[in-house]
């Protein structure tokens, strides 16, 4: 990967969308090849150092691959923790995104840190899903606050969508032979 030229590594990745991933990718690539000697470093503060490197992606590398105790926060886990911990404040408000990772981090075990991280993305894509989720077939039912208080449904609290704007756009095509002219307004 740090040895391909970049327009590989771009058509490889193409189709997947996000291409600043793949450039960021790639570019760590080359930064561990450089710098670590071809090893990804275990080392939170060299890991975060590299392009592409996240808090969620830094806290599952850490977990999943070195076995350290590390918390995790994307939209599966974050819906997991506002539905067990009965959080209603809007999940992307600052102080509720502290408040979630406060609460991965406290319960990410020093013993087996990721196989708890991937438990917790499972059991967010697969049973405690957005829409209707899977209760009854919960292992933590039993400790699900949002579930006792039959507010499971209605969490993660999220932000009004904001509606997409209407636009009238006109286009005028003027077409001589083979040449074509398309202004738009």
């Amino acid at each position: 990967l740090a040895a391909a030229p970049l327009d590989d590594v771009l058509k490889a990745w193409e189709g997947l969308g996000y291409y600043a991933r793949a450039r960021h990718l790639h570019r760590a690539a080359q930064i561990v090849v450089a710098e670590h000697g071809g090893r990804v470093p275990s080392d939170a503060h060299a890991l975060a150092r590299l392009p592409g490197i996240g808090r969620y992606t830094l806290g599952a590398i850490l977990s999943i691959a070195f076995g350290q105790p590390a918390p995790i926060l994307d939209g599966n886990v974050r819906r997991v923790l506002a539905r067990v911990f009965a959080i209603t404040d809007n999940v992307r408000a600052p102080a509720t995104e502290r408040r979630l990772w406060a609460l991965s981090e406290a319960l990410v075990p020093a013993d087996a840190p990721g196989a708890f991280n991937e438990a917790l993305m499972d059991l967010g894509a697969t049973i405690c899903i957005a829409a209707r989720p899977r209760c009854l077939a919960c292992p933590v039912m039993s400790l699900c606050q949002g579930r006792a208080m039959g507010i499971q449904d209605a969490l993660p609290t999220r932000p009004p969508r904001r509606q997409t704007p209407h636009y009238d756009v006109t286009a005028g095509v003027i077409w001589r032979g083979d040449e074509f002219l398309v202004a738009q307004r």
